[in-house]
């Protein structure tokens, strides 16, 4: 197959996967590697391939091809071609929940980077959304946060609207595990404005994206119909495009509304079926926040052993994964159950534990000494990506960061 054969096929099955073709879009690309021998060809397919199988939840074929995509770089002798394959690595570590390797693949980027041309530096800001995503991953808020702003950053200087959608969805996820629900809610409120004005000829996920994080938002701000209305829309795209991890997504929304609204009989089904497909695909963060909300169905029945019985499995699962947020919750959620059933001594455990990963998180305004997460609250991030209090930080003006005594101001949307 020579090369403008092989540019051919590739276009032909990006045309069949924006029809929704998968199947064929899938056979299509594969035939590409195998009568293909040009390398930059052979790249740009598995890069399709890698695209498609991430918004099919198949993590595991997605870093077997990625590995792949990285053996072909080598072969190019492409820096450039090196970063993009090793974004890719990134990626594929993120959504199987291995922080850690996603945050060195993105170190690695950086460090190809200064090797190559134009085309790796534009990729910067993916590289640090992926880290930074991260970092949330892991409960690093801090660091978590200057990673979005550089994306956003490189988004702005580079006019590149879906990675500033992208980004706006996880400023959104972040604002919600701090509990910062107006910022939770105008990010992807500001994401699918940016799908109204750019996104025609965007694919349709980002719209999914961006109403799904609406939907978390409203359900934190107990606007429930506003969040069934939003998830529904979300869910109706991935059901079309066949994109089973935010199915799973959506189906935990669902069932948040309506243990939200103490409808158990609804939500234990949403959950049940949102933790089959979490599982089937390996989003074990996933895992461990629906069984976190399996918990409080239980202990809303008033069935403290079942209920228990889920929480320690969330507990195993956030402790493989090294989100603290999450163990933070069950020891949390223990405290309850324990006090429910009168286990004095086993409550007092898991308040400790509970104060231990605060302490670990540094979850705390360093002006009020007040803890940041635990009650909705509006937070304002200085440059240095310190988060306080918005109403401690008006009573010192611009004298700095109490933290690090850097400049105050700050750019951007927070």
């Amino acid at each position: 197959m020579g090369q403008d054969q092989t540019k051919q096929q590739i276009e032909k099955g990006l045309r069949l996967y924006r029809s929704n073709e998968t199947t064929k879009a899938l056979l299509t690309w594969n035939q590409v590697l195998l009568k293909s021998s040009e390398a930059p060809g052979r790249f740009r397919a598995l890069g399709c391939l890698i695209t498609a199988h991430s918004e099919m939840g198949q993590y595991q074929d997605m870093m077997r091809l990625a590995l792949a995509q990285t053996e072909v770089a080598r072969q190019m002798g492409d820096p450039d071609a090196l970063t993009e394959s090793y974004l890719n690595l990134a990626r594929s570590n993120e959504k199987l929940c291995q922080f850690a390797k996603t945050i060195a693949y993105c170190r690695t980027c950086l460090g190809t980077q200064g090797q190559g041309g134009s085309a790796g530096q534009r990729l910067n800001g993916q590289v640090c959304l992926s880290m930074g995503n991260a970092y949330l991953g892991l409960s690093a808020f801090q660091k978590a946060l200057e990673c979005f702003e550089k994306a956003l950053r490189y988004a702005h200087g580079n006019d590149d609207k879906m990675l500033e959608c992208r980004v706006c969805c996880s400023l959104g996820a972040f604002y919600v595990q701090l509990k910062d629900y107006e910022k939770a809610l105008f990010f992807p409120c500001k994401a699918a404005e940016l799908v109204t004005d750019y996104g025609k000829g965007w694919s349709l996920k980002y719209k999914a994206m961006s109403q799904y994080h609406m939907a978390t938002a409203y359900r934190k701000l107990c606007r429930l119909n506003d969040a069934m209305d939003c998830c529904e829309e979300s869910m109706k795209i991935a059901l079309q495009h066949r994109d089973r991890p935010l199915q799973a997504l959506c189906l935990m929304c669902f069932a948040d509304i309506h243990r939200q609204s103490s409808k158990v009989e609804k939500a234990i089904p949403r959950y049940d079926s949102s933790l089959n497909i979490m599982t089937d695909i390996g989003n074990r963060l996933g895992q461990a926040q629906v069984l976190l909300g399996i918990a409080k169905c239980w202990l809303l029945e008033k069935e403290a052993d079942k209920s228990l019985q889920a929480v320690r499995k969330a507990e195993e699962v956030a402790e493989e994964v090294g989100n603290k947020l999450l163990l933070l919750k069950t020891h949390c959620l223990c405290e309850a159950i324990y006090r429910a059933k009168g286990s004095q001594q086993l409550l007092r455990d898991h308040v400790v534990k509970f104060h231990e990963c605060m302490e670990d998180m540094e979850l705390y305004c360093g002006m009020c000494g007040e803890s940041i997460g635990d009650r909705n609250s509006q937070l304002q991030a200085l440059p240095c990506s310190h988060l306080f209090h918005l109403k401690c930080l008006q009573s010192i003006g611009t004298r700095g960061c109490p933290n690090c005594r850097r400049s105050s101001v700050k750019p951007g949307y927070v």
